[in-house]
């Protein structure tokens, strides 16, 4: 049996729109033949979008590499069958016989795979927000969870004690 290291990252294209749809079937058929030791994970790169028109703020998400389908896989002739038989696939990218994997910097620049983030503060500091609405206010860092990004704070405002969350970004020492 393959090795988990063995994983790598790979490109797969879909019919405009189906993306989801191949994303879903993969994921449901991955499940029912019980191949999640060789198919680890399916991802749709998107990006949350802030539009304001006419004073009304409207956030959506959207595809960045609309037509594509990243999925995390060792590459068996099970595995290769399986993806490329998937309703709405018209391929791996790559030469037709052998797909190719995305290099280790490819999958970070594309920010599939999260990296541990370190930060300078610890639960009992004093911060500064240096950035959002309460930018320039001071507080004490009551919790900090590096898995979702963000840090909890107690701002004094109208003499009192307020927690509030925040970006790992906004905030410093």
């Amino acid at each position: 049996m393959s090795d988990m290291n063995e994983a790598k990252w790979y490109v797969v294209h879909t019919y405009s729109g189906y993306e989801n749809k191949v994303a879903s079937d993969l994921a449901l058929l991955v499940e029912n033949r019980k191949m999640q030791d060789l198919i680890l994970d399916i991802k749709i790169p998107t990006e949350t979008v802030t539009e304001v028109k006419e004073d009304k703020v409207k956030e959506y998400e959207r595809k960045i590499f609309p037509g594509y389908v990243l999925i995390k896989m060792i590459v068996t002739d099970e595995s290769w069958y399986v993806v490329r038989n998937i309703r709405g696939v018209t391929g791996f990218v790559g030469p037709a016989s052998k797909p190719v994997p995305l290099t280790d910097a490819e999958v970070e620049s594309l920010g599939v795979e999260k990296h541990s983030v370190e930060v300078g503060y610890k639960v009992g500091d004093l911060v500064n927000i240096i950035d959002g609405p309460l930018k320039d206010f001071q507080g004490t860092v009551i919790a900090v969870d590096l898995d979702n990004g963000s840090v909890s704070v107690n701002i004094s405002m109208f003499g009192r004690e307020t927690p509030a969350e925040f970006e790992l970004y906004q905030i410093s020492l």
